[in-house]
């Protein structure tokens, strides 16, 4: 399934069995990658089928996909192009392990580690709405998104 996907179009032309057998081989490709590259395992593990529903619903780059965790971006880079040039992940001119708006026009905001994702969307929809433009903005965020910057408590 993997060699047949070079954008989120081919993506989008997949069944649902198809694109199990898709997410499969998407973590064998993750994981020979970073077993010679290194970078963030568990991270792209955990999001491979999270990613294929973003691409299977979502229009990349018209609609914005804002990632909390930037290193959790490697599925995403494979279905926006950018699966062979994942072999260079981490490497002198090879990708970057955090989306780059100047590596894609599919990474629209420039991050790393989390807590930015709800506010760099909230200002992204802010905007297309004043501009009166029609896209969706999603923020994807982990579960310790909020409680990083802001304790468990409340604000600090």
């Amino acid at each position: 399934m993997l060699e047949k996907i070079n954008m989120t179009e081919d993506l989008k032309q997949l069944s649902a069995k198809e694109k199990v057998e898709l997410a499969d081989e998407i973590r064998r490709y993750v994981l020979e990658i970073v077993s010679k590259n290194g970078g963030h395992l568990a991270s792209n593990l955990g999001v491979v089928e999270l990613t294929i529903a973003l691409h299977s619903v979502f229009n990349v780059p018209k609609d914005k996909i804002v990632w909390d965790v930037g290193h959790q971006t490697y599925v995403h880079k494979i279905l926006t192009g950018r699966k062979e040039e994942l072999k260079n992940l981490r490497q002198f001119n090879g990708l970057a392990g955090f989306p780059k708006t100047n590596e894609s026009e599919a990474d629209c905001f420039n991050t790393g580690h989390s807590s930015t994702s709800i506010s760099a969307a909230l200002g992204m929809a802010r905007a297309r709405d004043i501009k009166k433009e029609n896209y969706s903005v999603i923020a994807v965020i982990g579960d310790g998104a909020l409680t990083r910057r802001y304790g468990i408590r409340g604000f600090k």
